[in-house]
């Protein structure tokens, strides 16, 4: 809320200005000085002022003079003016005032108590506007944020109502195919199947219940001394059905030594098995994958890359952003709820660490690269 107002006086007398200062001093009012029309023009451009105390007798530019061109500017037309004029104001003086916009006359020697109380008139109902403006603004980007937040609802059911039809579609049909008589080897292809299914179904809810804690505040590393070898042999456990449904050839350059760090091991794997289960499903069939650790000294630097779609460069500043997600082409791979990356990101910066994207754009493949600390400075809730 604002709760300051300026207020300009416009005096060729330098006393009159000190004067009028002392009378109006008070801790929601600034009082802005000029002994000359010019120099109020200047003012007139640096600040938004409530009330505007202009002296009618100046040399150069007088009091009505500056009206006039007050109010034949934008910017500050709705800046009321009170005159402040020695001697008898006649009707003349009054009606040419009133004319160049004043909306009150005072006759000098100013009265302390008659200025006082018609500068707080002004200066409340200056305060009072801008906060209804403020207020005003305020819920209007409540409501743009709402609309945002309905839109990104309404996609995400959309999303979610998609990925999760489909593999129960198939599950349905392969519980009605393994009804009717068939080889072994015809089941046992058909049960492949459905575990695959079964599994994509898992990792929906897994990310749906990262996400649910993430938001609650909930979501906690459990850090540990791991060799991050043992975390990428899960993670490529994890991610292989993807590789061979594609038929994918996955190239790994991995030390043959122990790779010593401290983090979540589980996490760890969750955020490589995300990464590799993306370019598998963004790669055509029959696509080349790749995963790569490297000793970086105080961190290790992870790649994942792959010579599939790539990413738009328009895309690639919202890649990790929740139900980001590009179009795929030629992938038989189930999609996904555009949460995978956003929750890689969210893991990869808990261990204090930083993840990017490179791609050329489209058609051309993407590489993901990490930094993990060996040594992550983080606080760890001792309960999760």
């Amino acid at each position: 809320m604002q709760t300051i107002a300026y207020i300009l006086a416009v005096d060729d007398v330098p006393a009159n200005l000190v004067a009028l200062e002392a009378m109006l001093k008070r801790d929601d009012v600034v009082i802005r000085k000029a002994s000359s029309g010019e120099e109020a023009l200047e003012l007139l451009l640096e600040h938004e002022f409530a009330l505007a105390l202009l002296d009618v007798q100046m040399p150069g530019m007088n009091g009505f003079e500056l009206a006039e061109l007050m109010r034949g500017t934008e910017r500050t037309r709705q800046v009321p003016i009170i005159f402040l004029t020695a001697g008898d104001a006649d009707s003349r003086r009054q009606f040419r005032g009133y004319e160049a916009g004043a909306v009150d006359f005072i006759l000098k020697p100013v009265q302390p108590d008659v200025l006082r109380s018609k500068v707080q008139v002004f200066v409340d109902l200056f305060l009072q506007r801008r906060n209804v403006a403020a207020e005003r603004d305020g819920l209007a980007d409540i409501a743009v944020a709402l609309a945002e937040a309905d839109d990104a609802k309404d996609q995400f059911l959309a999303i979610l109502a998609h990925e999760l039809r489909n593999p129960v579609a198939a599950l349905m049909s392969g519980l009605d195919l393994l009804d009717r008589p068939r080889t072994e080897e015809g089941s046992r292809e058909i049960r492949s199947q459905m575990r695959r299914m079964v599994s994509h179904l898992g990792r929906l809810v897994e990310d749906l219940l990262d996400v649910s804690r993430i938001k609650e505040g909930k979501f906690a590393l459990r850090l540990a001394p791991l060799d991050l070898r043992d975390v990428a042999a899960l993670a490529l456990e994890g991610s292989g059905h993807a590789v061979r449904a594609g038929g994918h050839r996955l190239m790994l350059d991995i030390p043959d030594r122990p790779l010593e760090m401290t983090g979540d091991f589980s996490r760890l794997a969750q955020v490589l098995a995300n990464l590799l289960v993306n370019a598998a499903k963004y790669t055509p069939i029959g696509g080349n994958l790749s995963l790569s650790i490297q000793d970086a000294g105080e961190a290790y630097s992870i790649s994942v890359s792959d010579d599939g779609v790539g990413i738009p460069p328009a895309m690639q500043s919202r890649i990790f952003e929740k139900f980001a997600q590009i179009e795929r082409a030629g992938s038989s791979l189930q999609g996904g709820l555009g949460l995978g990356l956003a929750l890689v990101r969210h893991l990869v910066d808990q261990h204090g660490g930083t993840i990017s994207v490179i791609s050329e754009g489209e058609g051309k493949g993407a590489n993901f690269i990490l930094t993990l600390p060996k040594h992550p400075l983080i606080a760890v809730d001792p309960a999760a």
